[in-house]
This record gives C-alpha cells, structure tokens and sequence, in this order.
C-alpha cells in the first residue's frame, strides 16, 4: 500500500482553513494545519511535508517570508500560495520567492484539487535526464539543483531544473509556452496569468545563467512559437 501523501495547510480564517482540511482529507490526503507564520514555518521545517498550502496575509509573519525562509534550506519543496491579492505585483513576488504555484481566493474546489495534483505529479516524477547540463561556461548539475562557470555558483529550483531540462530534451525546436506549463507544470491548459508564470521563470533562469539576461546566448524567444535552448555558446 503507497503511503499517504502529506499536507500542510497554512490558513488563519478558520473557515477556509476546515475547509481546505475536509477536501484534502476527502481525496485521501494526511494533513497538518498552523494558523500563524511563525507556527507554519517552524512545522514547514520541522516536519515532512509532501506539500504546503500557504496563505499570504497570516498574524506573526507573511506567506512570503515563510515561503522565502523554506527555500532558504529547501529548494525542492512543493509550495502552493493563497491568495486574496490578484494583482500581478503580488503574484510575481510569490514566484519569484520560489513557490511552484498559486490559487486566488475565492476558488473552487475543483481548481484546488486539479493544482495540487499537477504540483505533486511534477514533484514526483523521476526524470529519466542528463546528470548534467553545459550552457556555455556554466555547467549545472540537475541532481543536486545546483550549477557553476566563470568563479560563481549558482543555486537552482526543482522547477527551474524541470524547465531547462524540459528545454534541453527538446533543444531541436521551440518549445511554446503551453507546451511547458503541460509536461512541466502538468497543467492540462493555461490562462493567462499561468502563461507569465512561464515567463517569470524564465526570466528568472536568464539573471541566472546569462551574461546579459536583456540579450540572452542560452534561453532564446523565438517569436510567436515559445522558447528554444542553446546548449552551445
């Protein structure tokens, strides 16, 4: 028998907080639950989570800061961040912070389910990749998320690993944005907003692995077909 998977759910209003408990129990989830910053983040490092459900507003300390601390120590960790701010500001700032995805409030129950699901299928898949990727002078190691060239080291996220190997795999040809958020992000379709999320990170893997992010050699846009990457340069 597969054990159960586990979550925690990090929510002040009690409400949504035994509501999120009952339909994560219902579809056969273990879950634990903290209703201030500082408890969700001590059980978030403390404990063995195969997924957070972070609110941001919480007493005591933000969700930002909580999702900022965990990939501090754990860049491999599935975090899903709640959400009442829908302003592209906030959402980018969650991302950017290293959660692999986000659900604003008010939603349904089956949004909820159907992201957390693609959250913990990307997590858990076992890549069948090259230990190894070479960008130039950079050289990243995608078993231990982490790469190095020119006198520096570079720390990457599980997702930022998922995407560039996603890329490599497919370097003959532009991969489109709904492509990745497909076989990366296991979304079935996109919107909009879920169509930046692949833009930030991309963005955020060319501040990393670029000479000159604004005239990228590595994670080129082909336009009006998605993005390409060059293995040579």
């Amino acid at each position: 028998m597969s054990r159960q998977l586990r979550v925690l759910v990090v929510e002040d209003e009690e409400a949504i907080r035994t509501g999120l408990i009952d339909v994560l129990v219902f579809h056969g989830y273990q879950t634990d639950s903290a209703t201030t910053g500082p408890e969700g983040l001590e059980k978030a490092l403390t404990g063995r989570f195969d997924l957070i459900l972070l609110d941001i507003m919480l007493p005591g300390m933000d969700g930002y800061e909580i999702c900022d601390r965990i990939r501090a120590v754990d860049r491999d960790q599935p975090i899903i961040m709640l959400t009442a701010k829908t302003s592209d500001e906030e959402i980018v700032q969650g991302l950017k912070l290293g959660a692999d995805d986000y659900v604003p409030k008010p939603f349904s129950v089956q949004q909820l389910v159907l992201r957390i699901e693609a959250v913990l299928r990307r997590s858990q898949v076992g890549r069948q990749q090259a230990r190894t990727l070479n960008l130039g002078k950079i050289e990243i190691d995608t078993e231990n998320l982490c790469g190095g060239g020119g006198g520096k080291e570079i720390a990457f996220t599980k997702r930022e690993i998922e995407v560039l190997t996603y890329l490599a795999e497919n370097a003959d040809r532009p991969v489109s944005r709904e492509e990745l958020l497909s076989k990366v992000w296991g979304y079935a379709r996109s919107l909009d907003i879920e169509t930046r999320t692949v833009d930030i990170h991309i963005a955020k893997l060319r501040r990393k692995i670029e000479v000159d992010p604004k005239q990228p050699a590595h994670v080129i846009t082909v336009r009006g077909a998605g993005y390409r990457l060059v293995l040579d340069g």
